[in-house]
């Protein structure tokens, strides 16, 4: 574990902030604790993802702005597990731990064609349906929360000096 933010927009009761604002803040802070990272094409985002209009737009449009041109990977393993609510962060970090471990991403399943929202970015990276092998050298877990609390962890594959 090499960096973390958090951060709270209190925007809305339930709904997050229609621009990402909180989750990019939370997700800036956890890339600058963690020192960066030099590949973004080697890093796996585990996105909140809760399959919601707003969160999945909010969530994406922070992703988009803080990634523009880069070319990380994003699944969300909640379309697997379901939203666990208090426990959906810590079994997503075990994700993310081994998505680096064995350089695998984990997959968004039971995505269509036509599924597509027009409010999301799909020029990221996405994962769908089936896990895909690939170097994954760092990886971040969004937890997002109602009243705009927001979480994100970082991993790095450690590498002995």
């Amino acid at each position: 574990l090499c960096g973390y933010g958090v951060s709270c927009d209190a925007h809305h009761i339930t709904a997050p902030h229609p621009e990402g604002l909180g989750g990019a803040a939370a997700l800036t802070m956890a890339l600058e604790e963690a020192g960066g990272c030099e590949d973004f094409s080697k890093l796996y985002i585990n996105a909140h993802g809760t399959g919601t209009a707003k969160n999945d737009a909010a969530e994406f449009l922070s992703l988009h702005t803080l990634f523009e041109g880069a070319a990380p990977s994003v699944s969300s393993t909640k379309s697997m597990t379901g939203h666990l609510l208090g426990a959906a962060g810590g079994l997503e970090a075990i994700a993310v731990a081994m998505a680096v471990k064995e350089d695998i991403v984990p997959p968004t399943i039971n995505h269509e064609e036509g599924d597509n929202d027009p409010e999301i970015d799909y020029n990221l990276n996405f994962t769908f349906n089936k896990a895909q092998e690939r170097p994954v050298r760092a990886a971040l877990s969004n937890t997002f929360g109602f009243g705009g609390h927001n979480a994100c962890c970082i991993m790095k594959k450690y590498v002995a000096q």
